[in-house]
């Protein structure tokens, strides 16, 4: 199953797409990787689903990809008395804590850390940032605010508080459970909601102990105060524009998912740009052409992967909306601006030998007209990097290890193909061409060039390239 391109879709499961038929018709319309969103989803739901896309995968013989999003905390206000209430922009209006509030003129909020951290001076945003209210005065149990923009205000909204770091861990009780129950199945990467600082990612790639890829969702500003620290603690990230968009000025998030974009494609590390990419695909069979330039914008930038949220977890149109992105990622990087907006964002190889090799690896690609790049990898590594330097042509990224090839199913321009170890050098050879032949890559009289690590299956050890004839003996 060849794609035509090399930038990768993640489809979120849900309502109109949890079938064995509905997924293997997303998997077949473009679908590189599944997310399953923890906020809807228990745990017989989720056993369902695993076992459902890997039974569409085993049908198609090629390796998909399982994100499992955790939900991380839920700020939110407590029951207004007689359920709702209107602010007026330039009134004050009292934040009480608890569950409730007696008075009718106050919010109550059940969340003693807001009150502890809060500062005068700080912003709290209510039902995604349509209320805003500044705060004048805060105590442990109250905050007189001046409202800045009013409206209505509706029970159990959504606080958030983007100049505010909370003494509020990224995993709740909830997440721990699910996290558990997660990685006892067959799952592929666990993304992370709330980071505010490098601890948190910390903490969830203790839990997970290498079972699966840490991705880490950048949505709250404080982030963004130490990016590059959470970037290496991180396996991928996540640009998260809902709540961005919501803490953040709009016109502030297209300059950080750039930011974002291009930190994770410096570090090496996959980075996926999420939410609102084909909003109006959840009801329309045709997108907004302003939603077309804004996917065709991320694979110009050179994302990994582009996700799909409720176009294909609860829209009318979930295999069009994956079919509409997989035409336009194909026509983006077909236009001839696209290699050279690529290259100008090249980043410059560490100085580690890997690093080296993958830069030459390019290098002698480009200059033979090679047909395809065969990287074999054990820990990921060599296909990571193969995959940093985006090179013109197609990586084949060969793994003994199955988990691995999934796991990889994210990265751009990686296809991945699950084989035993390669036994002598003759073998790394011989495969990969065989490998490459055989998938549609490379013809007889073509070459391909090969990197591997010596001694063969030390993992990180890549200090090998070299250029093979693909022969009839190939097939």
């Amino acid at each position: 199953m060849r794609r035509s391109r090399k930038t990768k879709i993640v489809a979120t499961l849900g309502p109109a797409s949890r079938t064995h038929e509905q997924i293997r018709t997303l998997f077949v319309a473009g679908a590189d990787v599944f997310r399953i969103n923890m906020s809807h989803t228990d745990h017989a739901s989720l056993t369902t689903l695993v076992r459902t896309v890997r039974a569409v995968e085993a049908e198609v013989a090629h390796p998909i990809a399982i994100l499992v999003d955790l939900q991380g905390p839920k700020l939110r206000l407590g029951k207004i008395a007689g359920g709702e209430k209107h602010l007026e922009s330039g009134s004050r209006v009292t934040v009480v804590r608890g569950e409730s509030a007696a008075d009718a003129s106050q919010l109550p909020m059940p969340h003693p850390e807001i009150f502890a951290a809060l500062k005068p001076g700080g912003c709290l945003l209510i039902d995604d940032g349509k209320i805003r209210l500044v705060a004048e005065e805060v105590t442990e149990s109250r905050i007189e605010a001046t409202v800045l923009q009013g409206g209505p205000v509706k029970n159990n909204k959504g606080v958030n508080l983007p100049d505010t770091l909370l003494p509020i861990p990224a995993m709740t009780p909830k997440d721990r459970s699910d996290l558990d129950y997660a990685l006892s199945l067959d799952i592929d990467w666990m993304a992370l909601s709330f980071v505010q600082r490098p601890d948190d990612v910390a903490e969830l790639r203790k839990a997970a102990a290498g079972r699966a890829g840490v991705m880490t969702k950048i949505e709250k500003p404080a982030a963004f105060h130490a990016l590059d620290e959470i970037l290496e603690l991180s396996d991928s990230v996540m640009v998260a524009r809902g709540d961005l968009g919501v803490e953040l000025p709009l016109e502030a998030v297209p300059g950080r998912q750039k930011q974002i974009v291009r930190a994770a494609r410096r570090a090496g590390k996959p980075v996926v740009v999420a939410t609102q990419m084909l909003e109006s695909m959840i009801g329309a069979a045709v997108p907004t052409r302003a939603e077309v330039s804004d996917v065709a914008n991320a694979v110009f930038e050179g994302a990994d992967a582009m996700m799909l949220s409720a176009e294909t977890a609860s829209g009318s149109y979930p295999a069009e909306a994956v079919a509409v992105m997989d035409r336009i990622a194909q026509a983006v990087e077909e236009d001839p601006l696209y290699r050279g907006i690529i290259r100008a964002q090249r980043q410059v190889p560490e100085p580690t030998t890997p690093d080296a090799i993958l830069a030459a690896v390019n290098e002698v690609t480009s200059t033979i007209k090679a047909s395809a790049i065969v990287c074999w990898t054990k820990s990921g590594s060599t296909g990571l990097r193969a995959s940093r330097e985006r090179p013109q042509v197609p990586i084949l990224a060969l793994t003994p290890i199955k988990a691995m090839a999934r796991r990889l199913s994210l990265v751009w321009g990686l296809y991945c193909v699950e084989t035993e170890d390669a036994h002598d050098l003759d073998d790394v050879a011989e495969r990969a061409c065989q490998i490459a032949f055989s998938h549609g890559f490379a013809k007889p009289g073509e070459r391909v060039v090969i990197t591997a690590g010596l001694p063969l299956g030390t993992p990180g050890a890549t200090n090998m390239i070299r250029v093979a004839f693909v022969t009839r003996k190939s097939s």
